[in-house]
């Protein structure tokens, strides 16, 4: 995802896997009906970007961690959506395997 700000295409990217238009997401998330569908379009595009608070409505909207829309690497952004869909002991279990392939470097 070289030379691209993530955020837009990973909220476009999400919105479209959950059957979402613009304006019901904007919705959704909390946006006014009236400028949700125009709000999210310049997310989407990158004209606009959300800060934290919105980011994190629509993480809550699509069912991600907030940070996934922050992750320069698509790699580890998709990583974290899988890791936000784990239970707390599977969260727990991933991150000792981690710490022990780690440890044998």
């Amino acid at each position: 995802m070289a030379n691209k700000i993530p955020i837009k295409h990973r909220l476009k990217e999400l919105r479209i896997e959950a059957g979402l238009s613009q304006k019901k997401l904007g919705i959704l998330a909390g946006i006014d009906e009236f400028s949700a569908s125009p709000r999210v379009n310049q997310y989407e595009t990158g004209k606009h970007v959300p800060d934290f608070i919105m980011l994190k409505s629509f993480a809550k909207v699509l069912k991600v961690p907030t940070c996934y829309f922050y992750a320069e690497n698509d790699d580890l952004a998709n990583l974290i959506k899988l890791y936000g869909n784990f239970t707390p002991d599977q969260k727990k279990q991933l991150t000792n395997k981690i710490r022990s392939i780690n440890a044998k470097k």
